[in-house]
């Protein structure tokens, strides 16, 4: 398939979060073009979620995966360049389940003008082309680290199937009303929610009437992004127990996803964020640590 190329080229928008697939996709042209002795070439992007913020424990033994690919955090703050350099020389290559040796290919990473790691997408002034239909705006992409995992225990709408997804979190069940008053008692940081009622225009709530809250960060550097959905599962627990999810039918993927078993279990015994957070901030020192030798910009 290889046969004739003299350079590889990967030229696509990221999201900055460890389980959209387009990074292991990176990593599998990477170790392919390893064996083939070819240069691959990495047009770098901007990081929509920025170069500062690191969030979420990295992937255990056992649960990698084409969404958990590589010993990194969920939220990881490097550009598709910075990471390409950091999963070549760091050994993190290992192919899609973890169990093959680390490839390193001839990498060469063409920087980006301008850029700075405090920014955001919409601070670059540059149009959003969305990389996924899921993924229509910017805001999708600052959402979709706060609602995905949740989205995997099935029982709220997240907004895809609808004009917003990655920004709600909704059920036909929900008092809306009792549900954001919940969410600000908690006074969680850099975070606001308002009320929303919609109709879902696809998926398993497709024309029903949901009602929930839709979610802004007010202060993207002070908030805990990536806990933003347990903290509404926590809430939605606490209103109306009798709608928790638990036991899981799909407890793999969830798994995989978060990149280790912890998070589902301890949290399913008391739908508590206070049971996770330690585990869940674990790494992100130490990655920050080794990320910061990989970075291109400041």
């Amino acid at each position: 398939m290889l046969r004739g190329i003299d350079v590889m080229v990967y030229d696509i928008q990221d999201v900055g979060t460890r389980s959209y697939t387009f990074i292991s996709t990176l990593g599998l042209v990477m170790r392919s073009c390893a064996r083939a002795g070819i240069e691959v070439l990495v047009l770098d992007r901007p990081n929509p979620l920025g170069g500062l913020k690191i969030e979420g424990p990295i992937v255990q033994d056992g649960y990698h995966s084409f969404v958990s690919q590589y010993k990194i955090p969920y939220v990881y703050g490097l550009t598709v360049g910075e990471l390409a350099g950091l999963i070549n020389e760091e050994g993190l290559n290992r192919g899609q389940q973890g169990n093959e040796p680390p490839l390193r290919c001839r990498l060469n990473v063409i920087p980006m003008r301008g850029w700075h790691r405090s920014m955001l997408y919409r601070d670059t002034g540059l149009p959003w082309i969305l990389p996924s239909p899921n993924i229509p705006s910017e805001e999708s992409a600052l959402g979709y680290p706060s609602a995905g995992i949740a989205g995997e225990y099935g029982y709220l709408q997240i907004g895809v199937g609808y004009t917003i997804p990655f920004q709600v979190f909704a059920a036909e069940w929900i008092d809306a009303d009792a549900l954001k008053a919940r969410l600000d008692s908690y006074h969680l940081p850099g975070t606001a929610f308002r009320t929303i009622h919609y109709k879902p225009l696809s998926g398993s709530m497709a024309g029903k009437l949901v009602h929930g809250v839709q979610f802004f960060y007010t202060d993207y550097e002070a908030a805990d992004i990536t806990l933003t959905q347990f903290y509404v599962m926590q809430a939605v627990n606490e209103l109306y127990p009798d709608h928790c999810p638990y036991p899981l039918r799909k407890t793999r993927m969830l798994d995989i996803v978060c990149g280790t078993d912890y998070v589902r279990v301890k949290f399913g015994e008391r739908m508590k964020v206070e049971d996770i957070v330690e585990y869940w901030n674990k790494d992100i020192d130490s990655f920050r640590t080794v990320s910061q030798k990989y970075y291109l910009y400041r």
